[in-house]
């Protein structure tokens, strides 16, 4: 079945953001988002104009998705698209699927990948989408519909030289495939960069699996030589145990440091001594479950725990005004986008402990991202060990160069982040 595309507005009010079905929610856009802008603007070279342009995405887009499901009835389902800024190149973001995604939502993770491309100087700038969907609740064929029925939605408002999708939450690459072949069809022709993080069979990048973690951890070996650190004295807790948060944990560890805590959504587990993490990664793997190892945990309890580094690697907002006064880590390493609400920021900035915010900590995925649509362009694919080169050579200057502003201004890395990223947009648009 055809969608119908409900909502495609240019600019739409800040003030008045586009209605969702989580229209009660709070607008993470209005308070997370905008504030962040207004404080970076305070440390960047850019103009009033520059800054009141970047508080209204480009374009948003909403669909509705009719799906057939497996016992006949029809569901419809809400998809949105939003295309934030693109001045420094096409837009670039994942799409996630979730029931608690929201117009705001997207909106804000569209403005935040407006900064990451930036942080890191990759000539991209910031997208978003997703669907209002619990995809756990689907069958293959009905999630094969929904996902096609999205780029049916979209198919308009996407393309290599205007916006280029990823995954996000609870989609991958099969879905991902499901969607570049859906575009194909439509556009009858082959367009391989119009979506990132395909099957490597469909013109995926080698490195693309561990690339999110694999960014986080050069952040981490900047640290240790800034700090002098010998990895086997140093602590590492990680919240979320996905794709993400087992990747950094294999990385860690291979380099001699000590994983003492890891979790999901079921709860952690917790050795002082370190957990054996060959073993917890594959019975995690083997079972979807952690083993039992060590000290059983809650998530929260974990967030607590006395290490030098904690590694939020799940959803939005883990931690929160409630809990930010216990958090005694002395590095933050912000796998997951946006785990630590404006109040929690402002709590841990009055410490001394280094947030590595999350659009340079993971921007390892967007960059790598980058890298998968410049070979699909070229039509010349890149061997492994060339992927994980350019990507630490990115992600150690992209690291240096914010830490340098960090310490010339006296602000929070997060603040850094923003201002260098400002910056740049700004010498585009300006």
């Amino acid at each position: 079945m055809a969608p119908n595309v409900l909502v495609d507005e240019a600019k739409p009010s800040a003030s008045q953001p586009a209605k969702s079905a989580s229209a009660k929610a709070p607008d993470v856009f209005l308070d997370e988002a905008l504030p962040r802008l207004d404080l970076a603007a305070k440390y960047s070279k850019a103009s009033s104009d520059t800054v009141e342009t970047l508080r209204y995405p480009e374009r948003f887009t909403e669909v509705s998705i009719p799906v057939r499901k497996d016992d006949g009835s029809l569901e419809v389902f809400t998809g949105y698209r939003c295309r934030f800024n693109t001045v420094r190149g096409p837009a670039k973001g994942g799409i996630r699927y979730h029931p608690d995604v929201s117009a705001a939502e997207v909106r804000a993770l569209a403005f935040w990948m407006t900064f990451k491309c930036a942080t890191v100087g990759i000539p991209l700038g910031g997208g978003k989408g997703g669907v209002i969907v619990d995809p756990r609740k689907l069958s293959e064929r009905e999630l094969e519909a929904l996902s096609r029925g999205y780029m049916r939605g979209m198919a308009d408002v996407l393309g290599p030289d205007i916006d280029v999708p990823a995954p996000d939450v609870y989609t991958n690459a099969k879905i991902m495939g499901w969607m570049s072949d859906e575009f194909d069809t439509i556009k009858r022709g082959r367009y391989p960069g119009v979506i990132t993080g395909k099957p490597v069979s469909r013109g995926g990048s080698l490195g693309r699996d561990d690339a999110t973690a694999r960014g986080g951890f050069v952040c981490l070996q900047e640290i240790e030589k800034k700090r002098g650190w010998n990895p086997g004295d140093i602590t590492v807790a990680i919240q979320g145990f996905g794709n993400a948060g087992q990747h950094f944990a294999r990385l860690a560890n291979d380099a001699g440091y000590k994983v003492v805590a890891v979790s999901d959504s079921r709860g952690g587990i917790y050795d002082e001594n370190g957990l054996d993490v060959p073993a917890t990664l594959s019975a995690k793997q083997d079972t979807g479950r952690l083993p039992s190892q060590g000290k059983a945990i809650s998530n929260e309890d974990l967030l607590e725990l006395n290490v030098d580094v904690l590694v939020p690697a799940a959803l939005e907002n883990a931690i929160t005004k409630d809990n930010a006064g216990n958090v005694t880590a002395k590095v933050l390493i912000e796998l997951a986008n946006g785990p630590l609400t404006k109040e929690a920021d402002e709590i841990i900035a009055k410490t001394d402990a280094l947030v590595v915010p999350d659009i340079l900590a993971n921007a390892g995925g967007v960059t790598v991202s980058y890298f998968e649509w410049c070979q699909n362009i070229s039509g010349y694919y890149w061997k492994l060990e060339t992927v994980h080169e350019r990507l630490g050579e990115i992600m150690s200057d992209s690291f240096n160069q914010v830490f340098d502003v960090m310490e010339s201004e006296n602000i929070t890395m997060r603040t850094a982040c923003y201002a260098h990223a400002l910056n740049r947009l700004a010498e585009a648009m300006e």
